[in-house]
């Protein structure tokens, strides 16, 4: 079988036994369908949960915990980061490629609502600030800068303010499972049962084409649940490698892949087979960070041309996806002997040292003349805090004039670069899943990785939004199921 093959459908009339009824059926739990079963439950629905794996949270838990939020939240007021709904919609909308506005602007208006409802389920985000360049935080600290709110040309479009808001977890990854914790306990509370190790793999729908239910599978057995609403919430597709290769094959070719085994992009493929739109399926994230030390970061990116073509101090994935954009998808950092310091954890290797720009032009394979045209032009216009042609931060601008040279290895096959899928059905803002057409398709929702909600491509987007968006817009798909039962 091929990973593109879609499922059929049955039609309610050929299924002669319910095993169950519900009002609302969630497929996955991870941070989109736990937090979509919460809202159901919360609001009268009889709810239960279908997980594939044996137990709750997906890839949600290989997360290091970043919600991206703001509008004031509580951390960023502790901390004296001024933010609005307004600034927060601006910026997204500027990163975003095809921006729904009408979801942009209810994920900034609800920022601070959905903040403190996370922080109701039982724990609380630290009110401190990070202010270093890093990709997570290290420690606990509440709050600090996870996307291009600090790059050009995205703030001169909207006031940069700090979002990403850290759970209360050291370290980069698994964060994200202590949300899923109090989840499942929310959940045990409402009295939702989650299946576990019973996956939902065809759907049912009635003579109108309206979803009333689900075929699942438990082990060798296979049975029918019978529900107004089914809400499909399964991941993404980054572990599917004939659909990787189809829509992104950028992440075909040589990545790590941030994923569980179940993101197999089944539950996309489910709603195609009922119809269902598809949005962004080109787009991924993907990144091999070069920081910290952020010291790194006033060095300068070259291409195999020898030339700059990123702003050094873009978000690790910006700067990841303009690498994926040069010849041969190659690029090689630059740094002198006075900025020179080691990751710790080097995703992008140290190549070697040279003692001229010429012996490290010869070493890199690159152009001698234009390297060093690339060198001194940069070294200029640094001395003075200035970047005329990427317009990097001042806060990231030196001369890299004090040999030996050192470069490190940002080419995707050398650096290890990790990713995930974001594309994912079209919805509505309360997570009613699209046909091609832009009608709603009747009974059929999706959340998290399986919905394009926030419509950031790889270049735009920010640590925290899946976390963010999954769980905000799970709890709207969640709340819209239950008052239309």
């Amino acid at each position: 079988m091929s990973g593109l093959d879609i499922p059929e459908v049955i039609n309610a009339s050929d299924v002669t036994e319910w095993n169950d009824v519900v009002d609302i059926l969630v497929l996955g739990a991870g941070i989109g369908g736990c937090c979509a079963a919460v809202e159901a439950a919360t609001n009268g629905a009889n709810v239960l949960v279908l997980e594939r794996s044996a137990a709750a949270g997906g890839t949600t838990c290989m997360a290091g915990g970043h919600f991206y939020l703001g509008a004031g939240t509580a951390v960023q007021q502790a901390t004296g980061h001024a933010d609005s709904a307004d600034e927060m919609a601006k910026y997204l909308t500027a990163v975003s490629r095809e921006p729904e506005h009408d979801k942009i602007r209810a994920y900034c208006d609800d920022s601070v609502d959905h903040f403190n409802w996370l922080e109701n389920l039982g724990f609380e985000f630290e009110r401190s600030y990070y202010p270093e360049k890093a990709v997570i935080q290290p420690q606990t600290q509440g709050l600090m800068f996870t996307g291009n709110e600090k790059v050009w040309p995205f703030y001169e479009k909207a006031v940069p303010a700090p979002r990403g808001h850290k759970v209360p977890v050291e370290g980069d990854t698994g964060g994200a499972g202590m949300v899923i914790e109090l989840l499942v306990k929310r959940l045990g509370e409402l009295g939702v049962p989650i299946r576990y190790e019973v996956g939902g793999r065809k759907l049912v729908v009635d003579d109108t084409g309206a979803v009333v239910g689900v075929q699942y599978k438990d082990g060798a057995d296979e049975g029918f649940i019978r529900a107004t609403s089914v809400i499909v919430a399964a991941g993404g597709f980054v572990m599917n490698p004939d659909m990787v290769a189809q829509h992104v094959p950028q992440l075909a070719e040589k990545p790590f892949t941030l994923g569980s085994t179940y993101d197999d992009g089944l539950g996309i493929r489910m709603g195609v087979s009922v119809g269902a739109a598809l949005k962004h399926m080109d787009q991924a994230f993907i990144t091999a960070p070069v920081y910290p030390p952020s010291i790194l970061l006033t060095g300068l990116a070259v291409n195999k041309e020898g030339k700059r073509f990123v702003a050094e101090d873009s978000y690790h994935s910006r700067t990841s996806g303009f690498v994926m954009d040069q010849t041969d998808r190659a690029a090689y950092l630059i740094v002198d002997e006075a900025h020179m310091k080691r990751p710790e954890f080097p995703l992008a290797p140290f190549i070697d040292g040279w003692e001229t720009v010429e012996e490290m032009a010869d070493g890199l394979g690159l152009d001698r003349e234009t390297l060093v045209s690339t060198l001194d032009r940069y070294n200029t216009y640094a001395a003075k805090g200035e970047d005329p042609d990427f317009h990097k931060s001042p806060e990231f601008l030196a001369p890299q004039d004090r040999g030996p040279w050192a470069a490190f290895d940002m080419s995707l096959g050398k650096a290890l670069y990790a990713g995930f899928t974001i594309g994912g059905m079209a919805t509505t803002v309360d997570g009613a899943v699209l046909d091609e057409s832009g009608s709603v398709i009747p009974g059929l929702y999706a959340a998290g990785a399986c919905a394009a909600n926030l419509a950031q491509d790889g270049k735009g987007y920010a640590s925290g939004t899946q976390l963010g968006e999954g769980s905000y817009f799970g709890r709207r798909a969640g709340a819209s199921a239950a008052a239309h039962i």
